[in-house]
């Protein structure tokens, strides 16, 4: 573990690299490149002060099993810390939760290995999948925060459900509007998650 952490961590004068690793939601579905969560997230660090970037490991259609088989290639070394987004198309599909909660797990462990920190962007159920299902669902995130001691975001669509001024036609994906609220209500634990990172890096 200690042999490979230092990988993790930016060199003085750089700017800290974090990798988003996610699906279509961060991938910037049927958005241009400087409208994709990623890109947004940058400009709103660097616009308060943060040398930082965020690079766009997003693919449409990921499921966290995708996500697992791809970590190790879309997160390069040198990654100070990874915002984990997947989940939303296990849910579509009606996946087992455990079947997610495994992948994410296994992801999350890859990355421990390599001592690379985790932000965890949680993921709600729609309700139409049941209340069963919701719940066991919905449990996934806050259950891994725990177990790995990691920043949570509770809900990465938060404050955009319902609102078709802030969505594409299909009211799933978020449009250039929805995209900025996401980044905007995300910005202060991000803030916080890069706060640990630069603790992390000066012991």
């Amino acid at each position: 573990m200690t042999a490979v952490a230092p990988k993790a961590r930016a060199a003085p004068g750089e700017p800290v690299k974090l990798v988003a690793l996610g699906d279509s939601l961060t991938a910037g579905y049927k958005l241009p490149a400087d409208a994709a969560f990623p890109t947004v997230l940058e400009r709103l660090l660097k616009a308060r002060g943060a040398d930082v970037t965020v690079a766009n490991a997003g693919v449409s259609g990921d499921t966290a099993t995708g996500g697992l088989d791809r970590v190790d290639w879309s997160v390069p070394d040198g990654t100070a810390g990874v915002i984990l987004e997947l989940g939303a198309n296990d849910m579509l599909r009606g996946t087992d939760p455990k079947v997610t909660e495994g992948a994410l797990s296994a992801i999350i462990e890859r990355l421990k290995a390599r001592g690379i920190p985790v932000l965890l962007a949680g993921m709600q159920a729609a309700p139409n999948l049941g209340p069963d299902y919701k719940a066991r669902f919905d449990a996934i995130y806050p259950a891994l925060a725990k177990r790995y001691g990691l920043t949570l975001y509770p809900f990465f669509l938060d404050g955009i459900i319902g609102d078709r001024a802030q969505h594409l036609d299909d009211m799933i994906h978020p449009n250039r509007q929805g995209v900025e609220t996401i980044a905007s209500r995300m910005l202060p634990t991000v803030e916080g998650f890069l706060g640990g990172l630069r603790q992390g890096a000066s012991r």
